[in-house]
């Protein structure tokens, strides 16, 4: 995994500061009366209900990423279990050439809020980088009984086609935040092919 780890840098929003991490009493209390704050703290999704973790839960659980293809049953790789994190890379699913898709995430958010989780996906073929793909997913707000997982769509893309592009591929993803903390890092592989 050391190889990846320079393809791996999340690139930096030029004049962006990260601001100073607050408790979720802590944003419920901010300028209550405010009503922009009011919206603002309702976009983070300050959710109804009984918060879900526990102390010393990590703050951010990835369950798992699907890769979700108009007409076929998702293919769903649970991250959530330590075994099967171990056998992603020698277990790869097939996609097929020029085939449309999206990733799909779902994960948990414990005891504060999660500001900026983003998620960074490095592929390479032969040991060459073919792409590196990162994914902005949002700020989220501690997870409740109401609302235990959050749900996020990728944007849309299309896998290459070709004999050229038919083979195996090995990757490695991330997801980080804006404190740059990583939750979850691990390698996994797939192959194109001519049909599912």
């Amino acid at each position: 995994m050391a190889d990846h780890d320079d393809d791996l840098a999340v690139s930096k929003t030029e004049g962006f500061k990260v601001g100073e991490k607050k408790t979720l009493q802590e944003y419920q209390e901010l300028d209550k009366d405010d009503e922009a704050m009011i919206r603002w703290k309702a976009s983070l999704g300050l959710n109804p209900g009984n918060p879900i973790g526990k102390a010393g839960d990590p703050n951010c659980v990835i369950k798992s990423l699907a890769l979700v293809t108009p007409g076929r049953e998702n293919v769903v790789i649970d991250l959530s279990n330590p075994e099967s994190l171990a056998t992603l890379k020698d277990k790869p699913f097939t996609i097929k050439e020029g085939a449309k898709f999206h990733i799909k995430a779902v994960f948990q958010v414990n005891n504060e809020v999660l500001s900026g989780l983003k998620y960074v996906q490095v592929v390479k073929r032969r040991g060459i980088r073919v792409s590196k793909d990162q994914e902005m997913l949002g700020s989220f707000a501690p997870s409740t009984t109401d609302k235990p997982t959050y749900e996020k769509d990728f944007a849309e893309e299309e896998a290459p086609s070709g004999m050229i592009a038919r083979g195996h591929y090995n990757a490695v993803s991330v997801f980080v935040d804006d404190d740059n903390h990583t939750h979850l890092q691990f390698d996994w592989s797939f192959d194109i092919a001519k049909d599912w």
